[in-house]
C-alpha cells in the first residue's frame, strides 16, 4: 500500500511540475471574446452562469438581449430586482421573428439593441457584456457581420470580456473569438411533445 502511495505521489508531482511550467506561460491579463452556439441547448443558460459569476465577484456586468421579447424570465427578473445596481439588462427584442412577422421593425430593434451593446462595451468599468442571442440577430443580417467582429477587434477594451450566444454563429466570428463551445443536441423534450417549462427554459 506504501509503495502504491509513494508511486501516486510520485506520478502526480511530475504533472504539477509539467502544470506549473505550462501555467507559467499563460497570462489572466486579457478580456475574452466569448461565443457559445450550436443547436443543443443551454447557451444562454451558461451565459448567464458567468454574469452571476460576474455579480458574486462584485464585477459590473451588463446584458443585451437580441432577441427575447417581454415574456418573464428567472435570470432577468432576479437581476433587475435583486442587482440592478451591478448588472445593467436591456432586453432589447420583441420576440422571434416568426412571432413579430414585422421585419423591418426587427432590423430596427436589432440596431438599437447593437448600438446600446456597443456602447455597454466602451464602457469599461462592465467587465463582462452578454449580447444573448445575437447570432440569431446576424443569421438574419440584421446586424452587419463586418462590423461586429471589427468593432469587437478594434474597440472592445482590452480587460472587458464580451459574450456572444445564439445558434448558427458566422464563422468571422468564431474565427475572431477566444472562446468558442457548441452544444450539441442529442436529446430535447420538444421532440416529445414537451413545450418550454419554467425554471429549465426561462
Amino acid at each position: 500500500m506504501t509503495e502504491d502511495t509513494d508511486r501516486h505521489a510520485m506520478k502526480m508531482a511530475k504533472k504539477k511540475a509539467a502544470r506549473d511550467k505550462i501555467m507559467a506561460t499563460k497570462t489572466d491579463k486579457k478580456g475574452l471574446i466569448i461565443v457559445h452556439t450550436g443547436k443543443g441547448k443551454g447557451k444562454s443558460s451558461a451565459a448567464f452562469g458567468m454574469i452571476f459569476r460576474c455579480i458574486a465577484h462584485d464585477m459590473k456586468c451588463a446584458v443585451v438581449q437580441f432577441i427575447k421579447g417581454g415574456m418573464s424570465t428567472g435570470e432577468r427578473d432576479l437581476i433587475m430586482s435583486k442587482f440592478s445596481d451591478i448588472c445593467a439588462f436591456h432586453t432589447m427584442g420583441e420576440g422571434f421573428t416568426w412571432e413579430t412577422q414585422d421585419k423591418s421593425r426587427d432590423i430596427e430593434m436589432a440596431q438599437a439593441a447593437w448600438a446600446k451593446a456597443k456602447e455597454l462595451i466602451l464602457d469599461e468599468s462592465n467587465k463582462m457584456v452578454l449580447l444573448d442571442e445575437i447570432n440569431i440577430a446576424i443569421r438574419y443580417d440584421y446586424v452587419d457581420i463586418a462590423e461586429v467582429v471589427s468593432f469587437l477587434r478594434d474597440h472592445k477594451p482590452e480587460m472587458t470580456h464580451v459574450v456572444l450566444t445564439g445558434r448558427n454563429a458566422h464563422e468571422d466570428l468564431i474565427e475572431a473569438a477566444d472562446l468558442v463551445t457548441e452544444m450539441e443536441l442529442v436529446k430535447h423534450p420538444f421532440r416529445s411533445g414537451i413545450k418550454a417549462q419554467i425554471g429549465v427554459e426561462f
